[in-house]
């Protein structure tokens, strides 16, 4: 082995600076290099030594400060690495650095976001917390009403001594069967008074079912008689009236039960069901002064109806009373979705003239 080194070191056709052959082949099989023409790659001594090929800029040389200082003459240091170093050991490549005023903004923002985020979960939560109140308040006022004792959807018992004890503004009860609807119908000084407070006078998201101010109490005795109640998204308090505006709905619920504060029990079946705005006022129309104008107030209600029976013409020719539910919808805005129903003996009078 020793005297194989000794060979090669003095061999005398290699000159100094000048790469071996054998190196040479070693180096361009490697790279898969190719000769044109048959021409030889050409070589030169680079930094300290090192031979570089013609034509190829190395991974490993001078940096860029070094070539320019170099090229000024001012000499400079020869580095391993260079700009094409992905790592950046040299530490020539300079990061990008957000101006002040953007990284305050960025902050901002950040803060901004997690705010709106605390407040939409605190806002979820107190919504929650407001349909499990009305919840417990619709339960406790449903033990003063005993169904049916066939459980035939039948006029229900009221014990009106009990609602009395807690509020004596309770005028009726609305019972709609096979849906939520079973709740005490409570008539105030004013249309606000129960809009968003129970019988007992706390706030309530749904507040309480209740007459309009204007109409003759225990209801049932103006031409149209008009209750309302909140359509709330967790299903309860009036929404089945809302869903009511689609005709299968409609069809599927035959009967509407109002019980009077006097016991009075009046049976009733939807006539119509239409939409309109908020601030309708045609919608509080009590009293009329003649049937006949009762009766074209109810063909027109009629006309613009989105869901209806189909012998609700010949009916209107024979009613004199009408139960009207209000509610709101959400289909652009807030409107207000209105079914009115008619007593059933007034439907079958109309079906037996017919």
């Amino acid at each position: 082995m020793a005297r194989h080194m000794k060979q090669v070191d003095e061999d005398p056709s290699q000159e100094e600076g000048s790469v071996q052959q054998g190196s040479i082949r070693a180096n361009v099989e490697d790279e898969d290099s190719e000769l044109v023409d048959g021409a030889q790659p050409r070589y030169s001594a680079g930094a300290e030594g090192t031979t570089i090929q013609e034509g190829f800029t190395p991974l490993v040389g001078h940096s860029q400060k070094d070539r320019k200082a170099e090229r000024a003459g001012k000499g400079g240091r020869v580095s391993n690495y260079q700009e094409l170093d992905p790592y950046d050991l040299d530490g020539e490549k300079k990061r990008k650095r957000k101006h002040p005023v953007l990284r305050v903004i960025s902050t901002l923002l950040l803060i901004v976001g997690i705010a709106l985020i605390g407040v939409a979960g605190y806002m979820y939560w107190r919504a929650q917390q407001q349909y499990q109140q009305q919840e417990q308040v619709n339960e406790e006022l449903a033990q003063y009403s005993t169904p049916n004792a066939d459980d035939s959807g039948g006029v229900p018992t009221i014990d009106w001594a009990g609602l009395e004890a807690i509020n004596s503004d309770v005028v009726g009860w609305i019972y709609i069967p096979d849906t939520v609807v079973n709740y005490p119908v409570y008539q105030g000084s004013n249309n606000d008074e129960y809009l968003r407070h129970t019988a007992t006078g706390e706030y309530s998201l749904g507040g309480q079912v209740f007459m309009d101010y204007q109409n003759t109490e225990p209801g049932m005795l103006d031409s149209q008689t008009i209750i309302y109640g909140h359509h709330l998204l967790d299903g309860s308090m009036f929404k089945p009236v809302a869903d009511m505006a689609e005709q299968s709905n409609f069809n599927s619920h035959p009967t509407i039960w109002y019980i009077d504060e006097n016991n009075q029990s009046y049976e009733l079946e939807p006539l119509l069901v239409y939409k309109t705005t908020a601030d309708d006022t045609n919608v509080r129309t009590f009293a009329f002064v003649t049937q006949d104008d009762f009766h074209g107030y109810l063909a027109d209600l009629l006309a613009k109806s989105v869901a209806s029976r189909p012998d609700a013409s010949a009916i209107i020719a024979q009613t004199s009373h009408v139960l009207t539910l209000v509610t709101c919808n959400y289909d652009n805005g807030i409107g207000r979705t209105v079914l009115v129903c008619v007593p059933k003996s007034e439907a079958a009078l109309a079906a037996a003239t017919a």
